[in-house]
């Protein structure tokens, strides 16, 4: 076995083989042999045991190295299990159903998308879940924007802005917390200084959405299809408002800041306990509709593509996915591979906006490296920490950008927990909703064209740049 004196510090090379090795596997893969991603992740992974038993590390250190990544996000793969379980229950219980039916005699093409993106944004505000919100009011407004005629990918695109903004700005979320820990900030400081930035990019998307909404103004949707809907609903379901219980107490669990997983099991098991009585559901069909989702054919193609989903096993591609992801990221952060890049280019950097745009570049990077937002917070917020101390500038403003770089740009790569999360509750792949995700995108070209300009930059000490230049070269002659 090889002992710690044995091991080497990868070089920029080396890391940057490693890199390009899987971006190009991905590329590769995705666009011309059109493998699952899967397979294309092991196979980084497999670049990456080779180059690190190279360097002198032994494939149980590298087990080490996967494990404690995996377990560090095992909330988040127990929440995978739980999110597929409440939409199976919450189908079956007629919670969802309702939400459509009655979202389809109020809500209009013109005003659905900004109005769905409040729903959503108010949402994770309140419950700190981007997760929860996709899994629960995201599967209802996908139902209602099918129903209006507004394409699958464009209403995928808004549920994941409004998500994102409440799981980025709420007190009560983890990435928020998270991030200002990682940073050194003050929780209520980060929160503010996010929303220098937040806000602005919120409105730009807000209106982009009303616009894209004007598209649909002169129609109702297919009145034929929103019939269908309605009627097919109605007859297969209980729409007494009661039904509605489970998502209350999901989000009164939430309100009260109960943990996340004892929470969801809570609102599965009062659906359960909804379909049994106002459904008229037994209890086999219930507990099946847990691990299979909701079952019932209404023989209507077109409702049975919105509700036939939801279960634990629906869940699984996903799963698995993300379990691979997150044994590559394991790797890659055991033997340093991303801190050897960063060491390599953060020297070279010499203002402010260089540093927001290196930080959100390579807090993006390690949601693609490693799969997990929370692992590149962490990483990103030790790496950086110093660095930022060191030129003068606030830890909230490291927090700010921790955010802008991994909680917005997680849901947009597909084989991120995050990314495959979304693609597989909502229906619609990573690839199509991702340009209709505008907060997600621009937020953080925002924030990196604002520092450039020198607006809302937070300084802890702003250096003179004549004194700066002095003490850059005597760093330099030492």
């Amino acid at each position: 076995m090889s002992s710690e004196n044995e091991k080497r510090t990868p070089s920029f090379g080396q890391s940057l083989f490693v890199f390009a090795s899987i971006v190009a596997f991905l590329i590769a893969g995705i666009m011309w042999l059109h493998v699952d991603i899967h397979v294309l992740l092991i196979l980084g992974l497999a670049v990456a045991t080779v180059v690190s038993m190279k360097l002198g590390y032994n494939f149980e250190e590298l087990t080490d190295g996967m494990k404690n990544s995996v377990s560090r996000a095992m909330t988040a793969m127990m929440i995978f299990i739980l999110i597929g379980a409440i939409i199976g229950t919450w189908i079956t219980a007629g919670t969802v159903p309702a939400l459509i039916y009655y979202g389809l005699q109020f809500l209009t093409p013109k005003f659905f998308l900004p109005i769905g993106l409040l729903l959503c944004s108010f949402t994770s505000l309140a419950t700190g879940t981007s997760w929860g919100t996709a899994g629960t009011i995201g599967i209802a407004l996908m139902g209602m924007g099918v129903g209006l005629g507004i394409p699958a990918p464009i209403v995928a695109g808004m549920v994941v802005s409004g998500a994102f903004f409440g799981d980025k700005m709420s007190p009560i979320s983890d990435t928020t917390n998270l991030s200002a820990v990682s940073a050194g900030a003050d929780l209520y400081d980060h929160i503010k200084a996010m929303s220098y930035t937040t806000i602005p990019s919120y409105i730009i998307a807000m209106v982009i959405y009303t616009f894209i909404g004007f598209k649909y103004a002169n129609g109702t949707g297919n009145p034929e299809d929103i019939e269908i809907i309605q009627s097919t609903i109605a007859a297969n379901f209980n729409l007494n408002p009661i039904v509605i219980l489970p998502m209350v107490v999901l989000f009164g669990l939430n309100l009260k800041k109960v943990p996340a997983v004892p929470a969801m099991v809570i609102g599965a098991a009062t659906a359960i306990i909804v379909a049994i009585v106002f459904q008229g559901t037994s209890l086999s069909t219930a507990l099946t509709a847990v691990n299979y989702g909701y079952g019932q054919e209404t023989g209507v193609a077109l409702v049975d593509n919105l509700l036939m989903r939801g279960g634990i096993q629906n869940m699984m591609w996903t799963f698995s996915l993300s379990f691979i992801a997150l044994c590559l990221g394991g790797v890659l952060e055991k033997v340093g591979y991303l801190r050897a890049l960063i060491v390599g280019f953060i020297g070279k950097i010499k203002t402010a906006g260089g540093l927001v745009l290196t930080v959100i570049c390579s807090t993006m990077l390690s949601n693609a490296a490693m799969g997990e937002i929370y692992l590149g917070i962490i990483l990103n917020g030790t790496l950086y920490k110093d660095e930022f101390e060191k030129r003068g500038l606030k830890p909230a403003m490291l927090s700010r950008v921790l955010e802008e770089g991994g909680t917005l740009t997680g849901p947009l790569i597909p084989w991120t927990t995050a990314g495959a999360f979304m693609a597989t509750t909502l229906g619609v792949s990573t690839m199509q909703l991702a340009p209709f995700a505008l907060l997600n995108i621009i937020n953080p070209i925002l924030s990196i064209v604002l520092s450039f300009l020198g607006v809302f930059v937070l300084w802890e000490n702003k250096p003179i740049k004549g004194l700066r230049k002095k003490k850059d070269n005597e760093a330099n002659a030492k």
